[in-house]
């Protein structure tokens, strides 16, 4: 029987074929308006009443009202305004599923971790800086202030689908990897903690990784108290979200040299305002919430549904790729 898939995303050209083509018999609706950005909400729209599937960021009240929605395939990694217990409770009420794509995103995420440790690591921008400025020849500081990263220490906060291909990219480093995570049972290569273990282990880490979701319980996660913790000379790297940091507490900790540096790809405001404080720093780097980009982001989104709509079309829904928040 068709499906009726709504979608507020503007893919490119390509992956507009691809689904187009993909989806076989199945009708697509789309919203009134279209959104380039995995990151944007849809605006409420009347139209998601027609739809089983919804297929980009649509607003989290109407995916609790239109109770025809059998699957919400979100188009980001992250699914923080659908991350609440009335949202979710009603999902799983009816027996709807929610999927991130989670997998699309892990490897960009992952390699763009690994780029900034080696960067910061062979001191990268330190050159760069010098080469579009004075393009003085600090031959000795630089190879002095060189390290490697075999040996090292990394803390993960947060443990999903980045957390893990990073582990597996920083294995020929021989570093010792800790993750925390709400469920503290084993994975090879990487040391799953509990919440209570943190401190100690901030004390340790060379590195400090910042994966984390928004919800209510991870806002602020990264504070005052726990950058105290962090080992004198570490770095710390978020790519989770903006809302999980103090970004005050962050600026302190940079300046008084507490920490060697920070690479930030997320902010709570996005874009980062020219005025704000971290674009001052000169032990701060930051991107453009850009960890997640990759050329083929479109056509990969789409395959990545589509892979998801065999199997819910085989009536296994609970074994589709990126299932999320517990639901289905």
């Amino acid at each position: 029987m068709p499906l009726t898939i709504w979608t507020n995303t503007l893919f490119s050209p390509r992956a507009r074929l691809r689904l187009e083509a993909g989806i076989g018999e199945h009708r697509l609706i789309e919203a009134p308006r279209l959104s380039a950005s995995v990151l944007e909400a849809a605006p409420p729209d009347p139209r998601l009443a027609e739809a089983d599937i919804a297929l980009g960021q649509p607003d989290a009240e109407d995916c609790r009202r239109f109770a025809n929605l059998r699957w919400i395939a979100v188009t980001s990694a992250g699914y923080g305004r659908y991350d609440r217990p009335e949202v979710l409770e009603e999902l799983r009420a009816r027996g709807s599923v929610l999927t991130s794509m989670s997998t699309v995103f892990a490897e960009p995420c992952a390699q763009h971790v690994l780029a900034m440790m080696l960067a910061l690591g062979r001191r990268l921008p330190e050159s760069l800086a010098e080469q579009l400025g004075e393009r003085s020849w600090r031959f000795h500081e630089r190879r002095a202030g060189s390290v490697l990263l075999n040996g090292q220490t990394v803390l993960l906060l947060g443990y999903g689908n980045i957390a893990r291909r990073l582990t597996e990219l920083l294995r020929p480093f021989g570093m010792r990897v800790f993750a925390v995570r709400r469920r503290a049972y084993s994975e090879p290569g990487v040391h799953i903690i509990a919440e209570d273990r943190v401190t100690s282990v901030l004390g340790e880490a060379d590195h400090v990784v910042n994966l984390l979701p928004d919800n209510e319980a991870t806002r602020n996660y990264v504070n005052a108290r726990r950058l105290a913790a962090c080992k004198p000379g570490a770095r710390f790297y978020n790519i989770g979200r903006g809302t999980t940091v103090d970004h005050h507490a962050l600026a302190e900790a940079l300046e008084s040299g507490r920490l060697d540096a920070a690479y930030l790809d997320v902010f709570p405001e996005e874009p980062l305002p020219p005025h704000d404080r971290l674009w001052g720093l000169p032990n701060c780097w930051i991107t453009p919430h850009s960890a997640g980009g990759r050329r083929d982001q479109d056509e990969a989104m789409v395959d990545h549904f589509l892979g998801n709509l065999r199997l819910f079309e085989a009536g296994e829904g609970g074994k589709l790729t990126d299932r999320a928040g517990g639901v289905a």
